[in-house]
């Protein structure tokens, strides 16, 4: 279970300790119709999900229902293509086929190495080292 998902709803995993993180969940639950629960990372059970602690802090993360996990830019491309609106959808489909992959995954990384800079960005948002 993750805290409180049943174990095969598809959930959004992310950095619960990083509140531009944070501040992006709460966007994404405004503006996309079907996004899933999400939960912090640090309150999920990462190993029911297929995931280890060193793969949520480097990543979002995107658990279908199906068991399949999709991170960084690719998760965002998963919960695109979710959603109801064909634009959206579209968008989705578009993250997951080259050069627009490849792009999205650098603009992904870049964002993810300076979320501690954007707007709702605390010194906490930066990104953890591997232990």
């Amino acid at each position: 279970m993750t805290a409180g998902i049943p174990a095969r709803a598809t959930v959004l995993i992310f950095d619960g300790d990083c509140a531009f993180c944070t501040t992006a969940v709460g966007w994404m639950r405004r503006l996309l119709p079907a996004m899933p629960d999400a939960s912090p990372y640090q309150w999920s059970d990462l190993p029911a999900l297929g995931l280890t602690e060193t793969d949520a802090r480097s990543r979002v993360w995107l658990v279908d229902s199906a068991g399949a996990r999709f991170g960084g830019a690719a998760a965002v491309a998963a919960l695109l293509r979710h959603q109801p609106a064909p634009g959206l959808r579209f968008l989705g489909w578009l993250g997951t086929v080259p050069p627009w992959s490849w792009a999205a995954e650098a603009g992904y990384r870049v964002v993810a190495r300076n979320r501690h800079r954007l707007p709702g960005g605390t010194p906490a948002c930066r990104m953890k080292p591997a232990e």
